[in-house]
């Protein structure tokens, strides 16, 4: 049988990079309370969109390949959002937005506003369409996601997120295991911190092995 490090890979990476100190947890959760809301409303056609992935890619991040490739609305801070992220992606043909990958912490939801294309969970596909619903709760493997356009238009989808600091995801088809968290500079400004490795040693980018 194998040993604790080889079946849960995840565990080990978390002790290996997690700091002890906390504070910068509470420090989040109060600059998010602190926010001033001025509406908590917008509209879909006001959202404004930017570019995602290959062509896109983030300061150490990697290359993307060249099928993800999308443009993503961000909501949730635009109305004030505090304890769920949301944004509208959108994906030409033949694109996805992000390599298949599990949550250990997070549950998202997603629901098809225009088009149809293709949910992967698992080892499993399933055919999606305008109108529906999908549940991607967290856990490992077997529940990582993905979404991809394989038809000839646009797919546009809403995406809710629950917000959970930090966060373990897992990338089946890289072997890589990413741990986030959420920190805050001495300004209390947002800090994000990532470390993406893979069991073997050594930081890797993102886009690494997609």
């Amino acid at each position: 049988h194998p040993g604790r490090a080889e079946r849960e890979p995840w565990k080990v990476l978390l002790r290996r990079t997690i700091p002890d100190n906390c504070r910068a947890m509470s420090g989040t959760i109060r600059l998010v309370q602190e926010r001033i809301m001025t509406n908590p409303v917008i509209n879909i056609a006001d959202i404004e969109f930017i570019d995602w992935g290959r062509g896109a890619e983030r300061p150490g991040a990697g290359v993307a390949p060249e099928k993800y490739k999308a443009q993503l609305g961000y909501v949730a801070p635009k109305i004030g959002a505090q304890k769920l992220g949301y944004n509208i992606t959108v994906l030409a043909p033949g694109k996805a937005a992000f390599p298949a990958h599990s949550h250990r912490v997070n549950e998202e939801m997603f629901f098809v506003l225009e088009g149809q294309g293709e949910l992967r969970v698992g080892d499993k596909t399933y055919p999606v369409k305008q109108g529906d619903f999908i549940a991607c709760p967290p856990g490992g493997p077997e529940t990582a996601h993905q979404i991809y356009n394989n038809s000839p238009a646009d797919l546009k989808y809403l995406a809710v997120s629950t917000m959970m600091s930090p966060e373990i995801a897992e990338y089946p088809d890289s072997g890589k295991t990413g741990v986030y968290h959420m920190r805050t500079d001495a300004d209390g400004k947002p800090d994000p911190w990532r470390y993406i490795s893979r069991v073997d040693g050594g930081t890797v980018p993102y886009w690494d092995g997609e």
